[in-house]
């Protein structure tokens, strides 16, 4: 029998993963998006830049509207507005139209994550924050394994308007999945001083260590999305893998995200947290080193692929329990800063990566960039750790945290 805690968490994990999948699913289909709509393949990945600019944009402007909310309330609606967002999306007759609709369903993305982080945290005692939101963050990380490998399959053998369809269906899952098993906060008199107010919200922002902590996700994710960004060419052109090889490598890299997240989880709920980060940080700067160096080998590539993502992922979740700490009675926006943070990594990445192809360094040159962006992140960690004197800071505020039914004893999130 799953305990009620368990069930709830697996739950938003479901709607994780259809986010996920919704997030990354035209990376696979541009050829077939693009032919479709009488564009080329680069015009068309326009496609996914334009939902990442609205996960950043609507990360904190949608959280910061709904501060106030129920969250049970404003998950499900959420949710459900990243469905209808993909259902009207896969209904577009034209680029412009679903280049703006791309926009539209990336701006529910980022709030959803930082609410869902925060209603994760205070299901569990504060030992096992870090792995309950590990939980439900496992569903974006399962996603690169199996979601977008099968929506590809599927687009490619029949619509990329019926996977979007489809993408909708398991969000609408999700979304009856919140409302059954995710229990509701005590409701609060908007007028008492315990009632979330925005300007709680924003004061925590006057807390450096959040902003440090915003700078190590965006430039650490950076790292990561450098590589991401180009690892199919490099494992054609430079490992020399056909190109029916990739949906397993990419398979092998989502479940090196997937380890990653769960294992730095268990290690941030048993550790500094600052340790973890530094700790994980540079592993990745080292293994980013090896890959560049590596990556003509077909073995060292396919062991590198795996290890890279895993060390990366391996520091959000003590980011995220860091963040969320720091800023006290005031979490929401802050956490889904967070998710802001990550897709302006993935536009630095991408950007910085596919310039170093560009200039003629290699299609493995992206791993350098991994480098360089991992040692910046290491030593922005390093200053924040430093520069806090070894313990996490809470922001105080006039607020305190919301209140929710006590969960039941669990041994494991």
């Amino acid at each position: 029998m799953i305990s009620p805690v368990r069930r709830a968490l697996l739950v938003l994990a479901i709607c994780s993963f259809g986010l996920g999948t919704g997030e990354f699913v035209a990376l696979g289909l541009l050829p077939d998006i693009a032919g479709d709509l009488g564009v080329s393949v680069p015009r068309a990945g326009n496609l996914i830049s334009a939902y990442a600019l609205g996960v950043v944009i609507g990360a904190p402007l949608l959280t910061a509207a709904s501060v106030r909310f129920p969250r049970k309330g404003l998950l499900i609606t959420l949710v459900v507005a990243l469905a209808a967002g993909n259902l009207i999306s896969a209904a577009m007759p034209g680029f412009y139209s679903l280049l703006a609709m791309r926009f539209l369903s990336g701006l529910p993305h980022g709030a959803f994550f930082g609410v869902a982080a925060v209603q994760a945290a205070k299901l569990v005692p504060a030992g096992r924050r870090s792995r309950a939101m590990a939980v439900v963050f496992a569903g974006l990380t399962i996603a690169n394994v199996v979601g977008v490998p099968l929506t590809t399959f599927v687009g490619q053998h029949t619509s990329w308007r019926l996977v979007l369809v489809l993408v909708a269906v398991v969000e609408l899952i999700g979304a009856l999945g919140v409302l059954a098993a995710v229990p509701r906060s005590e409701r609060v008199d908007p007028g008492s001083p315990d009632a979330p107010h925005l300007r709680h919200e924003l004061g925590a922002f006057r807390n450096k260590q959040i902003w440090l902590s915003l700078g190590v996700a965006t430039i650490g994710g950076g790292a990561t999305f450098a590589t991401f960004s180009y690892i199919a060419p490099m494992m054609t052109e430079v490992a020399g893998y056909a190109a029916a090889s990739i949906t397993p490598l990419l398979v092998l890299f989502g479940l090196g995200m997937t380890f990653g997240n769960l294992i730095g989880a268990r290690l941030a709920d048993q550790y500094d947290m600052s340790k973890v980060i530094y700790g994980a940080m540079a592993a990745n700067v080292v293994i980013a080193g090896v890959f560049y160096f590596g990556s003509s080998s077909k073995i060292a590539s396919a062991v590198l692929i795996f290890l890279f993502p895993f060390s990366n992922t391996m520091a959000f979740p003590a980011l995220q329990n860091r963040i969320i700490t720091l800023a006290g009675g005031a979490p929401n926006l802050a956490a889904a800063s967070m998710h802001a943070a990550f897709n302006i990594a993935n536009s630095i990445g991408a950007w910085l990566g596919g310039a170093t192809i560009a200039a003629g360094w290699g299609y493995n040159s992206p791993n350098l960039v991994a480098v360089g962006l991992g040692l910046l992140g290491v030593g922005i960690a390093v200053y924040a750790g430093q520069s806090q004197g070894g313990s996490v800071s809470v922001v105080r505020t006039t607020t305190t945290p919301e209140r929710v039914p006590e969960p039941e004893p669990v041994q494991s999130a």
